[in-house]
């Protein structure tokens, strides 16, 4: 008797770790992308160098959840970006400078989540253009990343809610909070946004405002050091869609942003920025992008952006080509080949071509070329 009632106890201790094992779940995870870069213009000389994040940002990150039964889950996301060129952090040198939250999920009426989170255009809207994806990345991103579509910076101190889905609609929307006293309004952000999926179709917009009291920025608000632009405010808005059909996936993505008292652009992954004098500005971008997979493994895409500017009181007009071919080793590793060029007319001299990831071109045009290597974990 005895026997088979410590028999029975194993049997229910076994169950009860099983089940919890299976409603509780922690996963490592990560992305590796290193390569080798060459730039025709990189202030004023051509360059070759070894790359980290060319196309995405390398990182690693936990993610995880708790089951609380009735269709409710605790969950949580930490994920830190690094050079893997010589192993230091990005973001700012933060711990998890690309994201880190926590909420609740639940089946019925969506998700919450507090932390530093990306705003509602880049969840839209990132998806759709080809910088926002591994078919393009950085390096495709429209001039400065002024849209934001490439995530150059992330929205501290927020509060996100995440629709669940409605026949296809999904919608969220975001409040980063200043977190100063007596300056609410200095260095907050908010953005709200929609996707809808048909079928082959996928559609979306979105909306982010950054506000900032003045000329002097709350370092502790909203968005601080990684901010693209210093300026008394930004809005971003834009619409997309894609349409994939067999091997194919064409798409197309408008996105504006309008800037008050602009004094600098920020460039962090060429490490320098731009002083300018305190004008208004506007960045108008049109994406036309398309892929097509050859076989499982060998996919090719290409996008086209055309970016009507207004900026340091001249009109320039950027025009940019991006191709890449990849070609995935598993379904973990692949390699690619991706060049870019961007020339900018209308410049007047004031502006020189900028691509996204390399230190600017002293003149109106500049070419890249980049192979690596991109394993996920």
């Amino acid at each position: 008797m005895k026997k088979h009632t410590l028999s029975a106890l194993a049997v229910a201790a076994a169950s009860f770790a099983g089940a919890a094992h299976a409603q509780n779940t922690v996963t490592l995870y990560g992305l590796i992308d290193a390569g080798v870069m060459y730039t025709s213009n990189q202030s004023g000389s051509s360059n070759v160098q070894q790359t980290s994040g060319a196309l995405n940002g390398s990182r690693w990150g936990l993610r995880g959840s708790e089951d609380l039964g009735g269709g409710l889950k605790t969950i949580f996301v930490l994920e830190s970006g690094f050079s893997i060129s010589n192993g230091t952090a990005k973001q700012g040198s933060r711990m998890f400078g690309r994201q880190a939250f926590v909420g609740l999920s639940s089946d019925q009426a969506g998700t919450v989540t507090l932390g530093r989170q990306y705003d509602s255009v880049v969840d839209n809207l990132g998806g759709l253009a080809l910088n926002g994806t591994q078919y393009g990345g950085t390096i495709a991103s429209h001039p400065y990343d002024n849209d934001n579509l490439n995530n150059s910076f992330r929205v501290s101190n927020s509060l996100k809610y995440q629709s669940v889905n409605y026949g296809g609609l999904k919608f969220n929307a975001l409040y980063g909070f200043s977190n100063s006293a007596g300056g609410f309004s200095n260095n907050r952000a908010y953005s709200v946004g929609a996707t809808y999926t048909f079928g082959g179709l996928k559609a979306g917009a979105g909306y982010l405002q950054l506000n900032n009291s003045g000329s002097t920025i709350n370092s502790s608000g909203a968005v601080s050091d990684d901010a693209t632009f210093t300026a008394s405010r930004q809005r971003t808005y834009g619409a997309g869609l894609n349409y994939a059909f067999g091997a194919a996936n064409v798409g197309f993505v408008f996105t504006q942003t309008q800037l008050g008292n602009l004094t600098a652009i920020n460039s962090s992954n060429a490490g320098a920025t731009t002083s300018l004098t305190g004008n208004s500005a506007r960045f108008s971008n049109y994406e036309i992008n398309a892929r097509y997979a050859f076989t499982p493994a060998f996919t090719l895409s290409g996008a086209y952006t055309y970016t009507d500017a207004s900026l340091e009181g001249v009109s320039p007009k950027y025009h940019q080509f991006t191709l890449q071919a990849d070609y995935a080793l598993s379904k973990r590793t692949d390699v690619y080949a991706e060049g870019a060029y961007q020339r900018v007319v209308d410049g007047e001299g004031k502006i020189h071509a900028d691509i996204m990831g390399v230190s600017a071109s002293n003149s109106n045009s500049q070419a890249v070329a980049t192979v690596g290597i991109r394993h996920r974990f």
